[in-house]
């Protein structure tokens, strides 16, 4: 099957989820007196979905750093790193932490998805590995970190959505949207699809 055709294939699927979520919530969603105005609500979690969108591509550059090296996709002391920064930084912004760092983790983990993708697409098709190794101290991490700090300011302003019984339909809309406009291929929708889970925090 032709890129374009996998990729409106799986974002087919992705409508496909969104109307099913939609299905489920619509009842609950219809007794919720303080719901989000829709324009604003969407606005959030689409702020938050093309950063998760961002930081996927990123993952290529990761990936280009570390292939053929003795750096390890999984790094813990660096995972640890970062979730113990964005906990804190989230407490000071008034977020639950460890809600926060669960939404992070996912984000790491969507990465390392990824990653090993491009590993084995690479091992498979020499042709296709990258011919320069960005430098991933000085261009990667930066880059990186730029878009901690901007999901955490888009997460204290999607909270009211967050915690409302609409937020997974429209996150997996949001989501849809963001697929689109990337252009992201097979890969990189899977590793979208890694990053949702957490965003949500309806009981």
């Amino acid at each position: 099957m032709r890129p374009h055709r996998l990729r409106s294939t799986l974002i087919t699927a992705l409508m496909l989820a969104t109307a099913t979520v939609s299905a489920t919530t619509s009842a609950t969603a219809a007794h919720t007196s303080t719901a989000p105005a829709s324009a604003t609500a969407a606005s959030s979690l689409g702020a938050l979905t093309e950063l998760f969108a961002e930081r996927l591509l990123l993952a290529d550059k990761v990936a280009a750093a570390k292939y053929g090296t003795e750096s390890p996709i999984d790094d813990p002391a660096r995972e640890r790193q970062i979730l113990d920064d964005v906990a804190a930084r989230a407490a000071g912004l008034g977020l639950d932490p460890h809600s926060v760092t669960t939404v992070f983790r996912d984000q790491i983990e969507a990465n390392k998805l990824v990653q090993r993708g491009l590993y084995a697409r690479w091992d498979a098709h020499p042709d296709e590995r990258p011919t320069e190794r960005p430098d991933l101290a000085k261009e990667v991490r930066p880059a990186l970190d730029l878009i901690t700090t901007r999901l955490l300011t888009a997460l204290q302003e999607a909270a009211p959505v967050r915690a409302d019984a609409s937020c997974e339909p429209r996150l997996y809309a949001a989501a849809t949207g963001s697929a689109y406009e990337h252009r992201l291929d097979v890969l990189h929708l899977r590793g979208l699809g890694r990053a949702l889970p957490s965003v949500c925090s309806t009981d």
